[in-house]
């Protein structure tokens, strides 16, 4: 069953279908990645309608979905313009996943924070982008745009 709304999920993903996307998470679920370490609940729908309303040229691909009991794991790849500078981006994620009730209730994505600054920001990146001091400038801005976008309903 948590193969199925894996496959569910990054279609919809794919599709740039925020509320497809929502509707396979559990109300108190929690998401966490290098940029948003720290999302519950409502927030992690709203990320991920932030994300899909913004990425007018997002392309997503999934691969090696597997689950076995509660837990499943993915891997995938997402290319875009990041809105910010202008500048392409190509993500390599892994995945992992609990479930609980038919639902993701735990969502936690790891990719190279250091490697994403390199190409979103250029120059800046590539020379600062391993720093904790840009790295939190980046989870700031993050949070900041997800604030926004929470208490206007569109995108950032």
């Amino acid at each position: 069953m948590s193969i199925p709304l894996l496959n569910r999920f990054y279609e919809a993903f794919a599709a740039r279908d925020h509320a497809t996307m929502a509707q396979c998470y559990a109300p108190d679920a929690h998401f966490s990645d290098p940029v948003f370490p720290d999302l519950h609940g409502p927030h992690v729908s709203a990320m991920w309608r932030m994300l899909c309303e913004r990425a007018k040229d997002l392309r997503v691909e999934a691969r090696d979905i597997a689950a076995s009991g509660n837990h499943g794991t993915a891997r995938w790849e997402a290319w875009y313009t990041y809105s910010a500078t202008g500048r392409r981006v190509h993500n390599v994620i892994r995945a992992t996943f609990t479930f609980r009730d038919g639902l993701i209730v735990r969502h936690e994505d790891d990719f190279d924070l250091y490697a994403w600054s390199r190409q979103a920001l250029g120059a800046t990146g590539l020379l600062l982008g391993w720093t904790p001091f840009v790295q939190e400038k980046i989870r700031r801005q993050a949070a900041a745009a997800l604030t926004r976008a929470m208490a206007i309903g569109t995108p950032a």
